[in-house]
């Protein structure tokens, strides 16, 4: 599992590979936490409690965020599933099952393009 470090020997991995095995294995934590964080909001009894917790929530969101743009810029497939599924008011199931396996098919491999930075916090 992505979670236990590579499956693969590192030394026969590209740097690309190593940090897109990262990049998976962060967003994965980060979303592990978001449901942490969640569950002890909605325990806490305390508001002030309740309030940091739900604070602490939102900024694993957003570091889950970085993580699954990073995956978008850096991968073909994910830019592709990403547009069909995000941002939609289809039901979600109904746009899934509207594709085709052609999409998939002429381009399975990830495609590493340099992006430079996430742009996060610049306001220009």
């Amino acid at each position: 599992m992505a979670h236990e470090g590579f499956h693969e020997d590192p030394n026969t991995l590209s740097e690309f590979t190593k940090d897109y095995h990262r990049i998976i294995q962060s967003t994965m934590e980060e979303l592990e936490a978001i449901d942490w964080y969640n569950q002890r909001a909605e325990a806490a009894s305390d508001p002030a409690a309740k309030a940091i917790l739900e604070h602490n929530r939102d900024e694993e969101i957003e570091h889950a965020c970085m993580g699954l743009e990073w995956l978008r810029r850096n991968s073909s497939v994910w830019d592709e599933m990403m547009r069909k599924f995000l941002f939609t008011t289809t039901d979600i199931v109904v746009q899934e099952s509207s594709g085709t396996d052609q999409t998939l098919q002429s381009s399975p491999e990830i495609v590493a393009a340099p992006t430079g930075t996430l742009n996060i916090g610049n306001n220009s």
